[in-house]
């Protein structure tokens, strides 16, 4: 949200920003958990590389069960965050100016003028947004699968590659088939919890 408030504009230096910044969530899922396993594998990375010569060794982050998921959290907020920057900025380029005109003559503070103003109009997007990506935490599959394989041990076994793990390596189907079933549950019953917390609806705008 803070990067669409950054970038809400129509300057050149603006238009071309945003396009680059929408480059991770057109790549395939394949190729993102391929580049950041590039990027977390210490003989090849540039980051550790880089971060060798300054002076600061770092250990392999996937390879490390404190961080292995937290690894992978980054990667899929770096692929992802282009989806939320695109809808907060369409949202931020349909409000109005009027009411924000209006509140600059009356002295109000900026701060106010978004507090006021704009987050209200924001609201039923970002509870989309999180909807979305709350969708899309269940289905992070391709990272898991290219950067750790569930691994160490079995810290980033997430419930959806454990139920492909115990129906694929194991042939448990039934017990794999119960998971996804459980998983589809949680998702629509998460998903009707954001809709109650009443940010889709028009109230809220006014």
């Amino acid at each position: 949200m803070l990067l669409a408030l950054l970038l809400n504009g129509t300057s050149r230096i603006l238009n071309t920003a945003r396009t680059l910044l929408l480059i991770p969530m057109v790549l395939p899922p394949i190729i993102v958990a391929l580049i950041w396993k590039i990027i977390y594998t210490p003989d090849i990375s540039p980051l550790h590389q880089l971060l060798d010569r300054a002076g600061y060794p770092l250990d392999s982050l996937i390879a490390n069960p404190n961080t292995a998921l937290w690894a992978i959290a980054v990667a899929d907020i770096w692929q992802w965050f282009p989806f939320t920057l695109l809808m907060v900025l369409a949202a931020l380029q349909m409000i109005p100016n009027d009411p924000q005109e209006a509140a600059k003559l009356d002295g109000a503070h900026r701060f106010n003028i978004f507090r006021f103003i704009i987050l209200p109009h924001l609201k039923p997007v970002l509870a989309v947004c999180v909807l979305f990506r709350l969708i899309d935490s269940f289905k992070a599959f391709p990272l898991i699968y290219v950067l750790t394989d569930g691994g160490p041990g079995s810290i980033t076994e997430v419930t959806n590659y454990y139920g492909f793990i115990q129906a694929f390596n194991f042939s448990y189907w039934g017990y794999g088939s119960a998971i996804a079933v459980v998983i589809l549950v949680g998702v629509f019953i998460l998903s009707w919890l954001i809709g109650r917390m009443g940010w889709n609806d028009d109230r809220t705008t006014h």
